[in-house]
């Protein structure tokens, strides 16, 4: 069956299940694969097959752009720490600007930090799996990438989508093992390869999304554990998911009260080594520290990413 075959039949899918309560099959392959790990509230939206024919748009982080607007890295890829040497960035005023990255010595009840829980802006859904692999995900076949969504190869979504593939194939740094899903069912294999039937899925949830306020630290604190995966929905035609474990890293549950009142649980993230990292990080230069100095700490702010967590 072609691909234009396959994509009728994606999108006919779609219809069906939208007007009926059935499980889709890839939802189905989540239970059969991982039957002791309820299946995310943050993945439910992304469920049901992806229509490529709508336009694509993709929207930017409010602090700490880069010159060039197009090498803006989106939220979900804030702790990639691997960057080419030539991007350069420059950050908006500190008073005003969202808490991404702290020191791991601020991970304190009372702390208050500046933060923006973000809901998911990037409305691309999972293919179901022999679509997806039926598409190149490659630098080398961008040109044909670009030909299937019918996207223009001087167009800002180019720009950001061939951003994506080279950050999935970028070379993992020191002690980081990576890997970009194109499906929930490939997503399904990788966790269930790296922890068995045995993990717990963790993501934020927050009373108030795409606002930002002053948040403080409550007591309760939960360390998860260090054996962990997390994985960020990245900006894409169709949902693609780049996940990763960095070793020396501690993730975090933390409980935070806003000043209107609102109530979040943070997924925050701890890198205990960061010798490795690009020094051209942001975190880096928002701390003003150094590769190999203080541990460093970050939130999990998408509301789309998932944090993998061993229960055995």
């Amino acid at each position: 069956m072609d691909f234009h075959l396959l994509l009728i039949f994606a999108l006919f899918t779609a219809i069906v299940l939208k007007g009926s309560h059935a499980s889709v099959p890839a939802e189905l392959y989540w239970q059969s694969m991982l039957p002791n790990t309820p299946f995310p509230k943050a993945l439910k939206d992304f469920l049901y097959p992806a229509d490529i024919g709508k336009k694509i748009t993709f929207s930017f982080p409010e602090d700490y752009m880069p010159e060039n607007s197009l090498d803006t890295p989106n939220l979900a890829t804030y702790d990639v720490a691997y960057w080419p040497d030539n991007r350069k960035f420059v950050k908006t005023s500190i008073s005003n600007a969202t808490t991404v990255y702290f020191l791991y010595h601020d991970l304190l009840p009372g702390k208050s930090m500046r933060i923006i829980f973000t809901k998911s802006t990037n409305g691309s859904n999972f293919l179901p799996r022999k679509i997806a692999e039926s598409i190149p995900f490659s630098s080398n076949k961008f040109p044909e990438i670009l030909n299937y969504f019918s996207i223009k190869s001087t167009s800002k979504e180019a720009e950001i989508m061939k951003q994506t593939i080279e950050e999935c194939e970028a070379p993992p740094i020191r002690g980081e093992d990576k890997y970009c899903a194109t499906s929930l069912e490939s997503l399904v294999d990788l966790v269930a390869a790296k922890f068995g039937q045995n993990v717990q899925a963790f993501y934020n949830e927050a009373e108030e999304e795409n606002k930002k306020q002053e948040y403080t630290i409550l007591q309760g604190i939960k360390m998860m554990g260090e054996n962990h995966m997390v994985c960020h929905k990245q900006k894409y035609a169709y949902a693609v998911f780049y996940c990763h474990r960095i070793k020396d890293t501690k993730v975090y549950k933390v409980p935070l009260m806003g000043v209107d009142g609102s109530k979040a649980e943070a997924a925050v993230v701890c890198h205990m080594d960061t010798s490795a990292w690009h020094p051209h990080h942001y975190a880096f230069q928002i701390l003003n520290v150094k590769p190999g100095g203080p541990s460093i700490c970050h939130f999990l702010i998408n509301s789309d990413t998932i944090v993998w967590i061993s229960t055995s």
